[in-house]
């Protein structure tokens, strides 16, 4: 049984979050993109149009690193750079049908991952995980 001393707790919550992240992120779309690159596409599918030091600055990059990775997704046709409306000195960076397919098809596959290994445990434990959720988000939001 783990501890649940605060401070032994820590630990092994960190190290068993960090597995299961690693673990859901191996399940990708069709792209098979690097998480750095999956996170700009998600980032534009929630706020929209970006600049590329926006999302440098949102995904805490430096702006030549998120110059070679709006780059890369371009050239694969999940984003394009558009003109700014307001300053002609600035691009915006957009997502594509192409590249909303790409974080609909990785959600899918990462949610269905997840429910065949939920489906496998009781009824009891998944209660468990959906009150530790819970926590997690209010640990995440304080």
């Amino acid at each position: 049984m783990p501890s649940t001393a605060p401070s032994t707790l820590a630990g092994e919550l960190r190290v068993s979050s960090g597995r299961f992240i690693r673990r859901l992120r191996s399940e990708h779309g069709e792209a098979d993109l690097p998480d750095s690159q999956f996170g700009v596409l998600t980032a534009l599918l929630r706020q929209g149009d970006l600049t590329p030091g926006a999302l440098a600055q949102r995904e805490r990059v430096k702006p030549p690193a998120m110059t070679r990775t709006v780059n890369c997704l371009e050239d694969l046709g999940l984003v394009e750079k558009v003109a700014h409306p307001t300053d002609g000195r600035l691009v915006l960076v957009r997502l594509t049908e192409k590249g909303e397919r790409e974080v609909v098809e990785t959600r899918r596959r990462r949610d269905a991952w997840l429910a065949d290994k939920l489906h496998g445990l009781s009824a009891q434990d998944r209660a468990v995980l959906a009150r530790a959720s819970e926590l997690f988000l209010e640990i995440a939001s304080s």
